[in-house]
C-alpha cells in the first residue's frame, strides 16, 4: 500500500508516518515507480510495527528509545530477562506519573471546593501537593490563582 493508504489504515497522518521514516522506525519498501523518487511501499509487517510504536508511546517511552529498543530487538539481544528490566523500568515511571497526576487532582479538587465555597480560607496552593512540581516555599499567591 502507498503511504496515505498506510497512514489511514494505521490511524497516523502522513507526515508522522514520513516522520518515523525519517527517525529509523519505519523503512518501508520502495517501488518501481516513480523514477528518481520511487514511491514507498508499506505491508501488514509495517502495521503491525506501527502499532508497536503507537503501544510504546502509550506506555510513556519516548520515540528514542523506541528506536533503540527497536535496534536491540532487530539484533537479537532482547532476552526475557532485558524484557522483565525494561517493563520494571516503564512500571517505575509510570508510578511516578500516576503519583504526579494524583496530587494535580487533588489540588484541582481543592481549589474548586474553596471557588465553590466561601473563599475564606486562604486558596490551596499548587506547590502544597506532593508531586505537584513546585516546593511550598517558592509558589506564591499569584502562582496559586
Amino acid at each position: 500500500m502507498l503511504i496515505s493508504e498506510f497512514a489511514k489504515r494505521a490511524g497516523l497522518s502522513v507526515d508522522t508516518v514520513r516522520f518515523y521514516i525519517r527517525k529509523g522506525l519505519l523503512a518501508p519498501e520502495t517501488g518501481l515507480k516513480g523514477g528518481s523518487n520511487p514511491y514507498q511501499l508499506f505491508t501488514a509487517d509495517h502495521l503491525e510495527v506501527a502499532r508497536i510504536i503507537r503501544m510504546a508511546q502509550g506506555l510513556g517511552f519516548t520515540l528514542r528509545e523506541i528506536a533503540a529498543l527497536a535496534a536491540e530487538y532487530n539484533a537479537g539481544q532482547i532476552t526475557p530477562a532485558r524484557s522483565r528490566e525494561l517493563m520494571r523500568m516503564q512500571l517505575g515511571r509510570l508510578e511516578e506519573k500516576a503519583a504526579q497526576l494524583g496530587a494535580m487532582i487533588d489540588y484541582t479538587r481543592a481549589k474548586l471546593a474553596w471557588m465553590d465555597g466561601d473563599q475564606r480560607d486562604p486558596a490551596p496552593v499548587f506547590g502544597e501537593y506532593e508531586g505537584c512540581g513546585a516546593s511550598a516555599g517558592k509558589t506564591s499567591r499569584r502562582a496559586a490563582a
